[in-house]
């Protein structure tokens, strides 16, 4: 599967624009084959038909010249297996392979990056663009926005998808998680913030302890010997446990500097020390974190985050108006104001942008350009012979059309200059 699909529905939706232009070259061909028939025959009448005859005669010369070269380009013209035809569909990987070299030198490197990058103004046209984004060329917008759109549709989104997941789950697997949670428990403790959270463990063991009274008491009794359930001695001790116990959450919820919060508390640290110190500690939370990772729940759920950044990128794109409105448009419009105010913020921004174009080509040109030459071996080439053709073969008719008179005039001149010479 390939990172791009050529979409199929406009092909098939649409009337191909070099059909008509096909169809007049070609009715010129025959027309002219007709004319030379007609002429031929009738030679003898007046000697001027002879002019029209080699007129004719070149023409279709020159016609059919051209049909063969237009057409070799294509396909095998007639179905004949001609050498050197079918030239498209035969190099579809070399054609592949030199986009992407001349994507390469004349784009990706980054001494080109930097050169074409050094006059750039690139924070002041976002600030003109952000501060009154209406001002611009409408027409350049909107071509821009069904571009980024098209753009978005054609990706794969099982692939791009995947190459999403997969960056996401590399950047999470990168987090070493032992130290950040053990410097969160630590800084907590220390501004007195896990005060809240013991409170709460407190009292969700006591609201547990009352839901479940039954079980503990249903446990006592099986425990409990024949002569203490003769005696109902079980009762009283199951009582004495449960008040014992209610007892002392209620003295855990009252007093801070109760025994048991201070034993809780002194393991706390001991976590957050053993996170940020202990490699065998860090290791174990690791592991965690790659199987949290790896939870199929886990990647659903980013697989939805990234459909909702699709969504969203193109609803803004589809209606660059709506997506700057309210106190987000407010807000870039502020910050347009600030980038064409302040030169020394533009000036750090420009900078930045070539550093991070430069470092980009240095060192992702490489893979947009194999990426370039993948995915147009990925095609098919009788789509990609279909494509080409949709998008240049009205020129090329044209040149049939051009060679048909070109051919039949330089016949003409033949013919004059051997008539009266």
């Amino acid at each position: 599967m390939t990172l791009l699909r050529l979409p199929r529905s406009r092909t098939l939706l649409t009337p191909h624009p070099a059909r008509g232009m096909r169809l007049f070259a070609t009715g010129m061909l025959v027309a002219m084959a007709a004319i030379f028939i007609g002429a031929r025959a009738t030679a003898h009448l007046h000697p001027a038909i002879g002019f029209v005859q080699a007129f004719a005669e070149a023409a279709m010369v020159g016609g059919l010249a051209d049909w063969f070269a237009v057409t070799a380009l294509f396909r095998h013209p007639l179905g004949l297996p001609i050498p050197h035809t079918a030239i498209i569909p035969h190099n579809k990987d070399r054609i592949g392979d030199t986009l992407a070299a001349f994507l390469r030198d004349n784009f990706l490197t980054p001494a080109v990056v930097a050169r074409r990058m050094r006059h750039m103004d690139v924070a002041a046209a976002a600030g003109r663009f952000l501060a009154s984004p209406s001002a611009g060329d409408g027409r350049l917008r909107e071509g821009a926005s069904r571009l980024i759109a098209d753009i978005l549709e054609a990706l794969d989104q099982e692939r791009l998808g995947g190459m999403v997941k997969g960056a996401i789950g590399q950047r999470l697997r990168a987090i070493n998680m032992g130290p950040l949670v053990g410097q969160a428990i630590e800084a907590a403790m220390r501004d007195g913030r896990h005060a809240p959270v013991m409170d709460a463990i407190v009292h969700w063991a006591d609201r547990t302890l009352e839901g479940n009274e039954h079980l503990i008491r249903q446990m006592i009794q099986e425990r409990a010997g024949k002569v203490l359930r003769w005696t109902g001695l079980d009762e009283n001790l199951a009582n004495a446990i449960l008040n014992g116990l209610r007892k002392m959450l209620a003295d855990m919820a009252q007093d801070p500097g109760h025994p048991l919060r201070l034993k809780a508390e002194e393991g706390m640290a001991k976590l957050a020390f053993d996170l940020q110190f202990d490699l065998e500690m860090q290791a174990k939370v690791a592991k965690l974190r790659d199987e949290i990772v790896d939870n199929p729940a886990m990647q659903r759920w980013i697989d939805g985050l990234w459909e909702q950044a699709r969504a969203g990128l193109l609803r803004a794109v589809r209606d660059p108006g709506k997506a700057m409105a309210g106190r987000l448009g407010e807000a870039l419009r502020a910050l347009g104001g600030t980038l064409q105010q302040e030169a020394r913020l533009r000036l750090v921004i420009n900078r930045f942008v070539r550093r991070a174009a430069v470092g980009a080509a240095a060192s992702y040109g490489d893979a947009i350009v194999r990426l370039v030459s993948d995915t147009v071996r990925g095609w098919d080439a009788g789509t990609v012979t279909s494509r080409l053709e949709h998008a240049v073969g009205r020129d090329l008719q044209y040149i049939r059309i051009n060679g048909t008179l070109v051919g039949g005039l330089v016949g003409l001149a033949i013919h004059t200059i051997d008539t009266f010479l």
